[in-house]
């Protein structure tokens, strides 16, 4: 991370009073928000179109670069990354969006670029299919497809289920906020979201003391539809947040997903309506949504572990390396202290077994402290 340029490109969000379109435009043309600065007094020479009263915003950086100070003190001091569309981990997918931040505040461990994301969006008000929904297609989809990063709002109904699945089943999960890093809202949500740092973590474009005021919680959706190869419709309404992030997800080519209900039921009006108007997708299951995303491939090499038709991939290992691996074949990606936990080896003898592990090509360290078994 450059800390100068992510102070800059925090400055111009203030600057461009969140018009989050106009300020990535100006972003992309002149190639940073440092440079933008270094233009302030002449950006029309820069930019030929450049609107009068864009130009007499840009002169005075005094109160957002104060701002952004503060801001950059509070990052330091409670281990959050600052990310701008020039960084590595900045969600690579954004970059496709004429909308997408120009900064993102980031605390967790996942990977916001890994090769499967997908999104689980719907009603705050869920029934009880609607939790049996996404119990059974978080569960068979970890069976099928087990690296996918899952995210979604935070917010009550589905999408605290999705979270709270995706960490029951162990997959790491992503929760995109409205307000900023200082807060949790619903503050009911904390211990979940607390857990979610350890094995995935929590996003937002927001500045602290910001709070859940309701237009933030659209801006949110696109940056939840954006990130994600997929958006999956568990429950809405005939209106919502979840329709509105399908229709941020159309709009921006990813692919969406709904499960269908039946006609008299109210929270599966907005369902039904998006299969009808070709928005979304059908789908009963994770079968379904594997097959039409096209990642059968590695669903069947899934299958075909769990049948025993692979053979042993790891030999000459020894009776602790094995039982590691074991674990790590049951459920991937665990911290160490889980590991320990488990497995009933101690923390140094157990970091002397992964280094082992590490040099035979059979497992690999990620963030956090986590340990992937290479399959």
């Amino acid at each position: 991370m450059n800390e100068q340029e992510l102070f800059y490109a925090m400055a111009l969000t203030r600057l461009t009073n969140f018009n989050f379109q106009q300020a990535l435009e100006l972003y992309r043309t002149v190639g940073s928000a440092q440079r933008i600065f270094e233009h302030r007094m002449d950006i029309g020479d820069v930019i030929e179109d450049c609107s009068p009263r864009l130009m007499e915003a840009l002169k005075d950086w005094n109160e957002p670069m104060k701002r952004a100070e503060f801001e950059l003190q509070y990052m330091r001091e409670h281990s959050i990354r600052g990310l701008t569309p020039a960084d590595d981990d900045y969600p690579q997918r954004l970059h496709e969006c004429t909308d997408a931040p120009i900064v993102l505040y980031y605390k967790g461990n996942a990977d916001l670029n890994q090769a499967k994301i997908i999104s689980i969006v719907g009603t705050r008000r869920m029934t009880t299919y609607g939790q049996d929904l996404i119990r059974r297609f978080v569960r068979d989809l970890r069976q099928q497809c087990p690296q996918v990063l899952v995210v979604s709002g935070l917010a009550y109904g589905v999408d605290i289920h999705a979270h709270r699945e995706a960490l029951a089943n162990g997959f790491p999960t992503v929760g995109v906020l409205a307000h900023g890093l200082d807060q949790i809202y619903p503050y009911r949500h904390k211990e979940t979201a607390a857990q979610m740092l350890s094995h995935g973590g929590l996003l937002t474009e927001f500045m602290t003391q910001t709070n859940a005021d309701k237009p933030n919680f659209v801006r949110r959706n696109r940056i939840v539809a954006g990130m994600a190869d997929s958006v999956i419709v568990v429950e809405s309404a005939a209106h919502g947040g979840g329709l509105i992030t399908a229709e941020i997800a159309q709009s921006y080519d990813r692919s969406v997903f709904a499960f269908p209900g039946a006609v008299s039921m109210a929270f599966s009006e907005g369902c039904n309506n998006l299969i009808r108007d070709n928005v979304a997708g059908l789908i009963s299951n994770a079968g379904d949504f594997v097959k039409a995303m096209g990642w059968q491939e590695e669903a069947q090499r899934q299958q075909a572990l769990s049948d025993g038709i692979e053979r042993n991939l790891f030999p000459d290992l020894s009776l602790e390396e094995q039982k590691v691996v074991s674990l790590l074949q049951q459920t991937n990606d665990l911290q160490l202290n889980i590991l320990s936990v488990k497995t009933g080896i101690a923390i140094g003898s157990l970091t002397a077994i992964l280094f082992q592990l590490e040099m035979k090509g059979v497992v690999k360290p990620l963030a956090g402290g986590m340990y992937h078994l290479l399959m």
